[in-house]
């Protein structure tokens, strides 16, 4: 439900059974002005309700709770996890979804507040605090790219044997779509789930599953008959224990070192074909769906880094002089920041745009897309110019924005690389040209 007056949000919220959760941590609604430490930036976002294109007085107590809960539970021991190629998934989505935070716009009956998906753009938005990208990419799967088309097509029964652990933080979800010869393409995956009586038998293989060491169920792209490839494909819902499921290797990147991902291989796994979600041979447009929440929820997670990674380098550049000054006094750098800035807003613009379009029902794909498209090459040119003006610590590991360099890139790949976007915004536009 698009609800429009900050008091109905409300209403809503306290009506949740789940809104203790996250008004237990916050302790009473304060002021968001309030002073931050060093550490923590205050970015440009207005402050108040009153000045919000989007968001109501709830959205920031829902954000504020999630900050509380950041700096407790997660930033402390981010560089350990980092250092260690993981993080404890059960136990960090234990607490979130403790505190409400996995299923924000999730339906009350299964464990979610039942919330507008501005509220989860909220929540992606204040994950980008999270000192690295890979603990907010674990969560953005569990909430925003493994649920949505359970939530929304699924049955009774699934919902309440994986949506709701998924919600509570009892369950840790992964998502089975990208294969080794079909990333961006998805229609030409090869993992073919044979209906046999009442099961399927799966073969095949995912690659760059996102928290498929740790996951507990996969919400699986297979192809389930020889049909159309657009019209051939089922979301199925597959325990992670299941014989045949192989955990090959953990896969080691470039970036988004505290987030695990794996190779999978399935080796006749037996699954039941009540585990497919809504109709059989629908899972090709259902992702499709789910991508629009995806990349929406990518957006607004790297708004927040990159606020932040501006701030970080008029801090630094303040204090470091080059030539007798400041480099920050240098106009080639302040009008470089300034620049960038401003791009930022602007793509922050077009994201609550397509919100609240969303929120509205409408298709927002190509407005999605092109946000997509401008917010992992904006994350690309603002790291690798500000990196620069760290001089020789950029290079290090000690740094934000080195690991914001080698985390950002990854974000014109995955969901559909730039190409792909500029695909999906030609054939909005009708300029695409026919095969």
């Amino acid at each position: 439900m698009a609800l429009r007056k900050g008091a109905l949000h409300l209403n809503l919220l306290v009506r949740s059974p789940n809104f203790y959760k996250f008004n237990s941590l916050l302790g009473g609604v304060r002021s968001l002005s309030e002073k931050v430490s060093s550490k923590q930036v205050t970015t440009s976002v207005p402050e108040t309700a009153g000045d919000h294109l989007i968001y109501t007085q709830e959205h920031f107590a829902l954000k504020e709770s999630l900050r509380k809960l950041i700096d407790q539970e997660i930033n402390p021991y981010v560089d350990q996890w980092e250092a260690e190629g993981t993080f404890p998934a059960h136990k960090i989505f234990k607490i979130l979804g403790n505190a409400g935070f996995l299923g924000v716009n999730k339906p009350v009956e299964y464990g979610g507040l039942g919330l507008d998906y501005s509220f989860s753009v909220a929540v992606a938005e204040e994950l980008g605090n999270i000192r690295c990208g890979g603990i907010p990419m674990a969560i953005g799967v569990q909430t925003d790219m493994t649920t949505p088309a359970l939530a929304r097509f699924g049955s009774d029964e699934l919902k309440k044997e994986f949506l709701l652990p998924s919600i509570t933080g009892d369950k840790v979800a992964c998502l089975g779509v990208s294969e080794v010869g079909a990333g961006s393409d998805v229609s030409s995956i090869k993992t073919k789930a044979v209906r046999k009586g009442d099961e399927y038998v799966i073969n095949g293989g995912k690659m760059w599953t996102t928290n498929g060491t740790q996951a507990d169920w996969m919400c699986l792209l297979a192809n389930t008959s020889d049909g159309p490839p657009h019209r051939n494909k089922s979301l199925i819902c597959l325990p992670m224990n299941l014989p045949g499921v192989q955990i090959t290797r953990k896969i080691d990147k470039l970036g988004m070192w505290s987030s695990d991902t794996a190779e999978v291989f399935f080796d006749d796994v037996h699954v039941p074909y009540k585990n497919v979600i809504g109709q059989e041979g629908m899972g090709f447009t259902y992702q499709m769906l789910q991508f629009q929440e995806e990349r929406l929820w990518s957006v607004a997670n790297v708004l927040t880094t990159m606020d932040n990674i501006i701030q970080d380098t008029i801090q630094y550049t303040r204090q470091r002089k080059i030539f007798k000054q400041p480099v920050l006094h240098h106009q080639a750098v302040h009008f470089r920041l300034a620049e960038l800035q401003t791009e930022v807003e602007l793509l922050r613009s077009l994201l609550y745009r397509a919100t609240a379009l969303y929120i509205k029902g409408n298709d927002v794909t190509k407005l999605a897309s092109m946000a997509k498209l401008k917010g992992g090459r904006l994350a690309r040119e603002l790291s690798d110019s500000c990196l620069q003006y760290w001089g020789g610590m950029g290079y290090t590991s000690d740094v934000s924005v080195s690991r914001f360099y080698r985390d950002s890139r990854l974000m014109s790949i995955g969901a559909g690389a730039d190409e792909v976007m500029l695909g999906i915004i030609c054939k909005y536009m009708d300029t695409l040209p026919g095969k």
